[in-house]
């Protein structure tokens, strides 16, 4: 049975035009150029400046799903299932010609209050057959992860592993199933220059975790089950930089579901096409622009699955003129790059754009799988 899943992080789908104290990005810009002698004028105006540029920017984020033309869709910060629904009903079906249903979010844990969600093709299974999990209980000595480099956060054994959820999601295929375990693992930023390095013993505790999870529910068999592990888990194995230089970055948070474990498909590619995120930014310390290509978000399959292969794509149309498509050009003047075709139309130099993230989408073949 052919199958095509994706993963999108599709970036702030929220029906609030701020979180809490905290103004969303894309509307700082504007709003540091106007001033307001009174607070309501203030929050009315960024109320506007928000709704305008969400609609741009949801319009992109539907034409990737409906480019990717998933079977299955795992998506990560998502504010609400009302939000969700709305966004498929309003955007997503405007545009693709697939009809989404069986949408799952449960609430979890992450400050700002965006989740991890799931979706599929309506005439693929019926709703009894969805059958979902959420483990944003969890704790870390739950699942044997509390050690000394955990402690050093400040963090109790009984706290709370996973900063959103892990959500297992056990579909019913008739002849065959298929597990998904969603998740969005803790950012690497921290606010300060060692982001990566200073929070990836959170993100590899809830890997540990997570490859827990997968074992348990499929105790000696995991290896010849049929499984996924999806979604942004922040964090890289490799750099890709100007000119297409490969640099590997040792260590990983997310070597306890690749080592001997679960499959990254995206490996298989060409070395310039194994990425998923673009980042540019000023560096203090070294007084440069550092730009960088690497891959965040992951379809980690089951050995079984793996060995029956699986076509990668990597949806990028979305992304903003800033971001080189192609590593390897020296190029990387404006002058170029607002010359790159390949785009949605009304995509911008910076915004709106359909993500930060590009949509990965893999097409398996799924075996028929052991049944319970």
């Amino acid at each position: 049975m052919k199958l095509r899943v994706g993963t999108f992080n599709v970036e702030n789908l929220s029906s609030r035009w701020r979180f809490a104290e905290v103004q969303r990005g894309e509307v700082t810009a504007a709003m540091s150029l106007a001033e307001f002698s009174r607070p309501h004028e203030r929050e009315q105006a960024e109320r506007s400046v928000a709704l305008t540029l969400e609609d741009d920017k949801r319009q992109m984020t539907a034409l990737a799903i409906a480019e990717a033309r998933a079977d299955i869709l795992c998506l990560q910060e998502v504010d609400s299932l009302r939000v969700l629904e709305a966004f498929f009903a309003n955007y997503v079906h405007r545009m693709s010609d697939i009809r989404y249903g069986h949408f799952k979010l449960v609430e979890g844990n992450d400050r700002r209050g965006i989740d991890v969600a799931f979706a599929a093709r309506r005439d693929l299974l019926r709703p009894d057959q969805v059958t979902i999990t959420s483990h944003r209980e969890a704790s870390f000595a739950e699942f044997g992860v509390y050690d000394r480099d955990i402690a050093a956060f400040g963090i109790r054994p009984d706290d709370r592993v996973f900063n959103r959820d892990c959500l297992m999601v056990d579909l019913d295929l008739g002849r065959t199933s298929l597990t998904l375990f969603v998740c969005h693992l803790k950012s690497m930023n921290n606010g300060k220059a060692d982001g990566r390095t200073g929070t990836m013993p959170l993100r590899r505790a809830e890997a540990r975790a997570v490859r827990s999870l997968v074992q348990r529910r499929f105790g000696p068999d995991w290896r010849r089950a049929n499984w996924i592990i999806a979604g942004d888990l922040n964090d890289y194995f490799e750099v890709i930089g100007p000119g297409g230089d490969v640099t590997p970055k040792p260590p990983c948070a997310l070597e306890p579901l690749t080592d001997g474990f679960g499959v990254n498909p995206v490996s298989d590619l060409p070395p310039h096409e194994r990425w998923t995120h673009f980042h540019r930014a000023w560096v203090e310390e070294e007084q440069r622009i550092r730009e960088e290509h690497v891959q965040l978000d992951y379809l980690l399959l089951s050995p079984a699955l793996a060995e029956r292969g699986a076509k990668v794509d990597i949806i990028r149309r979305g992304l903003p003129y800033r971001t080189p498509l192609d590593p390897r050009d020296p190029d990387r003047s404006i002058a170029k790059l607002a010359l790159t075709g390949d785009r949605y139309p009304r995509v911008g130099w910076d915004r709106p754009k359909a993500s930060d993230h590009c949509l990965l989408a893999v097409e398996i073949d799924l075996p028929h799988s052991h049944r319970d």
